[in-house]
C-alpha cells in the first residue's frame, strides 16, 4: 500500500470532483461543454466537476448485455445518450457463446427496459442534454477495471461529439493507458502501481443513493 499512503486520500466524491477541476480549468464557463455522471457513485463527482466549470450536468446511464446462459459474461452494453439508446455489441463474446439473434434481442429488451426506468428515475421530465458537436467530459468515481468506462466512450463516440474526455480521480496505470488510447483526453491524477479498490483513495466511499443522483441532477438543471 505505499504507493497510496504517498499521497493525500480524496475526502470523499465532491472532494475528488473539486480537484479534477483544477486539471479541467480549459473548459470552464464553455457554452459547448457538458459533463456526464455515471451513476450512481460518477455523478456526485461530476457535479462538483459541473460546479467549478460552471457547465450543465447530465447522467449517463449504461446497461451491460449478460450473455443468457452467463450474465456475469458481457457480450455487450446499451446506453442512453441525448435521449438515443445506443447498443455496443462484443462479437468475440458472441461467436464464442453462438448466441442467436433472439437471445440476444430478449436480453437486450430487458436491458433497455431497465435503462429506459432508470433515465426516468433520475432525470424525470427533463430531456437529455445533446452531445453532438460539444465536448463532453465523462465522469465516474474511479477506474478498476474501465469496463463500464469504454462502454461509456464507445456509446458517447456514437453522437458524434467535437471532443470526449475521460475523467476519474483514480485508476490503475494500465487501465488509463489503454483508455486514454480511445479518448482525445484522460484527466486521472491518481495512478498508483499497487492500485487495489477505487474505494481505497477516499477517506469516506459511501454508497449513492438513487435520491441522491436525482437531488444533485435537478439542482443543475439548467
Amino acid at each position: 500500500m505505499a504507493g497510496w499512503k504517498r499521497r493525500q486520500l480524496y475526502a470523499d466524491r465532491a472532494a475528488a470532483g473539486a480537484a479534477l477541476a483544477a486539471g479541467l480549468r480549459a473548459y470552464a464557463g464553455r457554452p459547448d461543454v457538458v459533463v456526464l455522471g455515471l451513476p450512481r457513485g460518477g455523478v456526485p463527482v461530476a457535479a462538483a466537476v459541473a460546479d467549478w466549470l460552471d457547465v450543465p450536468l447530465d447522467v449517463l446511464v449504461v446497461r451491460k448485455l449478460g450473455l443468457p446462459r452467463h450474465p456475469e459474461v458481457a457480450m455487450g452494453a446499451v446506453g442512453d445518450a441525448a435521449g438515443s439508446v445506443e447498443v455496443v455489441r462484443n462479437p468475440e463474446v458472441l461467436q464464442r457463446a453462438q448466441v442467436t439473434d433472439d437471445e440476444f434481442d430478449r436480453v437486450l429488451a430487458t436491458e433497455v427496459a431497465e435503462l429506459h426506468r432508470r433515465s426516468d428515475l433520475y432525470r424525470g421530465i427533463r430531456s437529455a442534454l445533446p452531445l453532438q458537436g460539444r465536448a463532453v467530459l465523462v465522469v465516474d468515481d474511479g477506474l478498476a477495471t474501465g469496463a463500464t468506462m469504454r462502454v461509456a466512450v464507445h456509446v458517447i463516440r456514437r453522437q458524434q461529439p467535437a471532443r470526449l474526455v475521460v475523467v476519474a480521480p483514480v485508476g490503475p496505470p494500465d487501465v488509463c493507458a489503454a483508455l486514454a488510447g480511445e479518448v482525445d483526453e484522460l484527466v486521472c491524477p491518481w495512478q498508483p502501481r499497487d492500485f487495489t479498490a477505487v474505494g481505497a483513495a477516499y477517506q469516506v466511499f459511501g454508497q449513492t443513493s438513487n435520491d441522491e443522483v436525482r437531488r444533485l441532477l435537478s439542482a443543475h438543471a439548467r
